[in-house]
């Protein structure tokens, strides 16, 4: 599981020029059948632009490489734009997947990302530069990076919450 932490730019995928990849884990499973066991691999990879782009794949194989390969073409096609102010994001918010929670926390320039390895691989690649972060329930890397893109895709900007609201907030 050579690859895993590794992050490297990649300047294909039909103009995303500066689409980066992180491999947050790759998992060993092991199925016992008459001749021995018989082992697939699966992966989680991380993709992002650093720009507010993100997106988060797993996939499975019977080979490190093609689950990785595999992975990183999923997260690829399901990047999705995350709302931010500056380096940081807008407010508050707690993301939720299985029985992780992860609390976002915006912070001011110079913070840099207090977070776990999980949760910095998403935060990092999505381009957010100030940001801390707890977590809680579950650590697995899996549900964390959904959680973390969770509470990322259900920010809301000054004006979106404006809108919603009816109001113009002071300030």
């Amino acid at each position: 599981m050579a690859e895993a932490g590794q992050a490297h730019r990649s300047g294909e995928g039909g103009g995303e020029g500066g689409v980066e990849e992180k491999v947050v884990r790759v998992y060993r499973c092991a199925k016992v059948v008459k001749g021995g066991r018989r082992f697939s691999f699966a992966a989680m990879v991380v993709v992002g632009d650093r720009q507010g782009r993100v997106g988060l794949g797993y996939r499975k194989s019977t080979e490190v490489p093609s689950a990785v390969e595999k992975a990183r073409k999923a997260a690829t096609q399901q990047m999705m734009r995350v709302r931010l102010v500056g380096g940081t994001i807008p407010h508050r918010i707690v993301g939720q997947a299985g029985a992780s929670r992860v609390v976002l926390i915006p912070a001011s320039p110079g913070t840099g990302v207090i977070a776990g390895a999980s949760v910095r691989a998403v935060l990092e690649l999505a381009g957010v530069k100030d940001v801390l972060t707890k977590s809680y329930g579950s650590t697995s890397p899996k549900n964390l990076c959904r959680a973390t893109l969770d509470g990322l895709l259900r920010l809301m900007s000054r004006d979106q919450v404006e809108e919603l609201r009816g109001v113009k907030l002071a300030g």
